[in-house]
């Protein structure tokens, strides 16, 4: 009887060291990455680019179904990749790393942490060293969608992309990675939260409370928007309508592959640049099953990411059918053949396996608060020298590989201290 009560005390202060520790830590880190002033740099030219290739690089047959005599086209290397969350955009992240080493491109760093000053939008100053003239080649780590002043740090020509991922889904992958860094989740009762806070999410909802943007049309908020606007109001169909306007291929979770294969026509990129392994991805058994009343309950509490999906899925099917569906069903297949040669030879075992089954601590990816549910790889052990280093870049984590760029994250490694001591 005795063990009982003192259990009971030991787990009553460690949730009170934990809960003070967890709030001044956000504080303190809220404190350190906040925002900074917004600098007015003179108007200087962006430079057309700054791609250093040799010329016999640059090019190249567009398509795998090239015909002789088909014409030529050049490699577009200016890239803006707006990074939404919890839509597989590390995994194309990983992809854009790759390219961009491949062909010696420039970066636009974030500095000392791996987004630029998210959630508030984006400003040219977040950018590491950055001095007006300065030229880049791709940015691509999350922000705040500023569209006026991404302009003035890349060249003109340079194709903006995106990925969304149906927001009943989404709103669920977002509930349960961020939902412990929102407090208003915090009040929430029962062991099922999700289907408690979409009983009545207004009941809980504060679009005014510490990281509730996460929780309401995450997307259409990434993308600079105003996200708790009701679905009907002009400025909602207004905003879909700029970012329309603005963005050359917004790519589709769901139809990831086939998104590969329209950014390989659309940029003049070759098959092999496309290869990937799915990186962050949760394991199955921490993801909540949504029946069609709860998926409609989270359509309707995202009903504009919802209406912004269904535009953009309806763009993405005619590019496919200007693309030619048997070309594209034939395209798909053949990358997905190759990436099935890498992974026999990349991956020990051929699939992700539990954080705590990941031998190299290196290739250990971020856990959200609480749980290690984000999967990893081990490489392989005998991969040859031709593979070795490419198959550790495939698999390599986001901040890992942003590290090896030499990108300073002090304060996301602080917050990953943090982070552990709560996971205690």
């Amino acid at each position: 009887m005795v063990g009982k009560p003192g259990r009971q005390w030991r787990s009553m202060c460690k949730g009170l060291v934990l809960g003070t520790l967890l709030t001044s830590c956000m504080i303190l880190l809220y404190c350190l990455s906040s925002v900074q002033d917004h600098i007015n740099f003179p108007e200087v030219p962006v430079p057309y680019s700054c791609a250093h290739r040799p010329a016999h690089a640059l090019q190249t047959a567009n398509g795998s179904d090239t015909l002789p005599g088909q014409a030529l086209c050049t490699p577009k290397v200016d890239i803006m990749f707006m990074k939404t969350h919890k839509t597989a955009s590390s995994t194309f992240i990983n992809i854009l790393f790759r390219f961009g080493e491949k062909h010696r491109l420039k970066f636009a760093f974030p500095d000392s942490r791996n987004d630029f000053f998210y959630p508030a939008p984006f400003q040219r100053s977040q950018v590491k060293d950055y001095k007006p003239g300065m030229c880049f080649n791709i940015i691509c780590n999350h922000m705040r969608f500023n569209g006026t002043e991404v302009a003035k740090l890349l060249p003109t020509d340079t194709a903006y992309i995106t990925i969304l991922r149906d927001p009943a889904e989404l709103f669920e992958s977002s509930f349960h990675y961020f939902g412990r860094m929102a407090p208003l989740t915090w009040k929430i009762s029962g062991e099922d939260k999700l289907r408690e806070f979409l009983r009545d999410p207004h009941h809980y909802y504060d679009p005014e409370g510490f990281n509730s943007f996460y929780l309401k049309n995450l997307l259409f908020f990434d993308l600079g928007q105003d996200n708790i606007l009701e679905a009907h109001d002009p400025r909602v169909d207004e905003g879909i309508q700029s970012i329309a306007r603005r963005f050359q291929l917004v790519m589709l979770v769901e139809y990831f592959e086939e998104s590969l294969i329209l950014l390989k026509d659309a940029l003049c990129w070759e098959m092999d640049e496309l290869l990937f392994f799915k990186l962050n991805a949760r394991k199955g058994s921490t993801v909540s099953k949504l029946n069609p009343d709860l998926r409609a309950k989270a359509l309707e509490w995202n009903a504009i990411d919802w209406k912004l999906y269904r535009h953009f899925n309806k763009t993405f099917w005619g590019k496919v059918d200007a693309y030619g569906h048997e070309r594209m069903a034939k395209d798909v297949e053949e990358l997905r053949r190759r990436n099935a040669e890498m992974a026999a030879i990349c991956i020990e075992g051929g699939h992700a396996v539990e954080a705590t089954n990941i031998q190299e601590k290196d290739m250990l990816p971020w856990q959200p608060i609480g749980e290690k549910s984000i999967l990893g790889y081990n490489l392989k052990k005998n991969v040859d020298k031709e593979h070795r280093k490419v198959c550790r870049k495939m698999l390599m984590p986001e901040l890992q590989y942003l590290t090896e760029l030499g990108v300073n994250l002090w304060i996301t490694k602080l917050w990953g201290h943090v982070r552990d001591v709560i996971n205690w």
